[in-house]
This record gives C-alpha cells, structure tokens and sequence, in this order.
C-alpha cells in the first residue's frame, strides 16, 4: 500500500512540475472543534478513554476469536476482520486529533492529509462490504437449517474470498478517488472546518476546479456504499421472513439473537454515515456534521466490540473460559 501511494505522489509532483503549476500550501489547519484551551482538555479527556477502550476492545475480540476453537465458524472469521478494520480505521484519525489537544498544534501537511483521507476511505469503504458480508454470512445460517450444508457453502475458502473482495474494493476504489484529489492545486485558504482531512473539506479550500473530483467522489462512493448497503437490506429482509415463518417462539428468538449485534452495528455505521453525506452541508448544519462523523469515525469502532462481546454469548463464554484459566495460573 505504502508503494502505492509513493507512485501516485511522485506522478502528483511530477505533473505540476511539467506543467509549471506552483502550490503556495504546504500545510493545512484542521479546526476541529475549535481551538480554546479548556475545551481542548475536556475533550482530551473524552476521546482518550474512547481510543484506548476501543484498542483494548478490539484487540481483545481478534485475541478471544484465535484462541478459542470453539469460535472458528464463518461468523467469527469476520468479526476478527471487523475488529482489525476498527482498529487501524480508529488510528488514522484519532492519534493525531489526541496529539493537537495536548500541544495545541492543528497543522498537517498537505501529503500527511491526503494520507489521512486514503487510508481512512479504505478503511470506511472495506466496512461497508465487510458489514454487507456478515449480513450474508447469518442469512445463510438462518435459512439453512442443517449446519452441515452451512458448513459446506460458507467454507473456509470462501470466507477468504470475500474478505478479500471487501478489501480490494475499498483500496481499489479510493486509489482513483485519491488520484483525482492529487490533482488540485492549494493556494489558498489553508483552514479545514473538520477534525480530519474528509474529501469535500478538503476539495473545497482548493484553487483548482473541483467539479470532477467532487463528481467521481460522489459516483464511487455510491458503487462503493450501495451495493453492500443493498446486499445488507437484502439479507435482513430475507432473515426476516425465514424468522416469522419459523412457528415456535423460542426458535424465533434464538435465530433473532444471532443476528442482533450485527444489525445494531450496520444501523449505528449507516445512520451516522448517511447523516454525515446525505444531509445539506450547509452554514447552520456544519457542526452537526462533525457530530454526525464522530458517531461514526470514533464512536461505532468503540461501540462494535462491546456490542459483540455483552450481546453475544460465545463470545461471553470464551471470555469468562479465558479468565478462569488466567486465574487458575495465578493460584
């Protein structure tokens, strides 16, 4: 990835070089949630707790899942791709945002920013279809009452498959959606209205036109969000009418409790997400816009394991089987 993006700079810097189109910016400030000292610190204060339990959460779940044989099912193979997402979509945003609270220091570079918006549309974009997959994963197990066809059609093989489209698709996609932003040119206005480097603050303070990236942004994020938001509706509507045709009440609510938690997730990630992008951007709606993105960007990778983990009773079971043996040890 690291290779990846070097070609597209080196081609960025090579192109304006060439064409003799000179950039006075070389920093951006991300305003954030503004800039007084005791709001820094009250909000040092709530995000630091969130970062770290959200590392810890999640790291934990990708830990339980390894360690316990009992959860190594199709279910579970995702989860831990999940979590790994979470994490690493986590840390592009907040280490950074943690740091300007403590030195006061909202600068970025303009490389360091686009970096940032890469890696976190990779990130947003991958969880979309990892999200879409999961949905998937329990319509099958749902809908196939003997576990040993479930067992055969959602194989071990497969499960890699899908993961990996899902990754593929969020790096292909926001590679030519980068490639588009290192085309415009900052000579301007170097203040970002946002706590980090998003597309649309980013292409709006740029010199250049930014119609068509604004456009393919747009497109791609589109053919990146709907067809797993549709494969998602889809497979909770198909759940949904294998449930209600199922006659006893405590099968009901078994097969409902198994997919519970995933469905919190997908509505905690799309609500937020489509409130940040569907909503007018405009003056008076600005800073519910950054509320909307923390919902999303900070808060769901937090929220996602401990919605697993006190939800789900596999994984309530593994952790307290971890515990007694950790504690056995001891004594």
């Amino acid at each position: 990835m690291n290779n990846i993006l070097s070609f597209l700079f080196q081609n960025h810097f090579t192109f304006h070089q060439q064409g003799g189109n000179q950039s006075t910016t070389t920093e951006f400030i991300l305003l954030g949630f503004g800039n007084f000292l005791e709001l820094r610190i009250v909000l040092l204060i709530l995000f630091l707790p969130v970062y770290t339990l959200s590392i810890a959460g999640n790291l934990l779940i990708v830990s339980l899942v390894v360690a316990d044989q009992h959860l190594h099912t199709p279910m579970y193979f995702f989860l831990v791709n999940l979590s790994c997402l979470e994490t690493c979509y986590i840390s592009t945003i907040l280490p950074r945002m943690l740091a300007s609270f403590v030195t006061g220091d909202q600068s970025i570079s303009v490389y360091g920013c686009i970096v940032q918006y890469f890696f976190f549309g990779v990130f947003a974009a991958t969880e979309c279809y990892l999200l879409a997959m999961m949905s998937y994963d329990r319509y099958l197990a749902i809908s196939i009452c003997k576990p040993l066809h479930y067992t055969i059609l959602m194989n071990g093989r497969l499960c890699l498959q899908l993961a990996l489209t899902s990754w593929m698709n969020g790096l292909l996609t926001n590679i030519i959606i980068t490639s588009f932003l290192l085309e415009l040119t900052f000579c301007g206005p170097n203040e970002i209205d946002h706590f980090f480097c998003d597309i649309y603050p980013v292409a709006n303070i740029s010199c250049s036109n930014t119609r068509l990236v604004k456009l393919a942004s747009f497109i791609l994020g589109l053919m990146g969000t709907g067809p797993p938001f549709l494969l998602t509706l889809a497979s909770y509507v198909c759940i949904l009418h294998t449930v209600l045709n199922i006659k006893s009440k405590i099968a009901q609510k078994k097969a409902f409790s198994t997919c519970s938690s995933h469905l919190i997730v997908v509505t905690l990630f799309y609500g937020s997400v489509f409130l940040v992008y569907i909503v007018p951007e405009i003056e008076t709606l600005k800073e519910l816009h950054k509320i909307f993105s923390v919902f999303y960007t900070v808060l769901t990778p937090m929220l996602n394991p401990l919605i697993y983990s006190l939800r789900n009773r596999e994984v309530k079971e593994a952790l307290f089987k971890t515990f007694r043996k950790d504690s056995s040890k001891v004594l």
